[in-house]
């Protein structure tokens, strides 16, 4: 029986081969980029009802935060990672996808798991942006 850090590792090769060149696009044009910020937007709405979605869904919004401050130029996200995140949001975003979300909670499942993915690859980074975050707003 294969654990669920094969099928996130797994999830992930497969979202790197389908959305790779789709996140480089994205990252290289600034409107591009506010569209995929709308439709993730609008993608959490959809799913923001389902419990069980909901609580797994930090990760979104700690890098929809992260973009933002690195676009006022507040906080320097490395391109390694933004590429990581922006292929994670496509991947998020995207109706054509591993398990297609049209299935309730399960549907989600590969979502999250590439997300996780993500969250992994970059966490160092991560945790100095939660860091950073806190201390701005400490100062405040």
């Amino acid at each position: 029986m294969s654990s669920f850090r094969e099928h996130t590792t797994d999830f992930f090769s497969k979202a790197k081969l389908m959305y790779q060149k789709q996140a480089e696009r994205i990252l290289g044009e600034e409107g591009e980029l506010k569209k995929l910020q709308q439709q993730v937007v609008f993608k959490l709405e959809q799913v923001s009802h389902h419990p069980k979605v909901q609580e797994a869904l930090e990760p979104i919004m700690v890098f929809k935060r992260m973009i933002q401050a690195h676009k006022r130029g507040d906080f320097k996200v490395s391109s390694k990672s933004l590429m990581l995140i922006v292929l994670g949001l496509v991947y998020f975003v995207s109706p054509l996808d591993i398990i297609p979300d049209i299935m309730p909670v399960i549907g989600y499942a590969d979502d999250l798991s590439v997300l996780i993915a993500v969250y992994n690859a970059i966490k160092q980074e991560v945790e100095e942006f939660l860091a950073w975050e806190k201390n701005q707003t400490l100062s405040k």
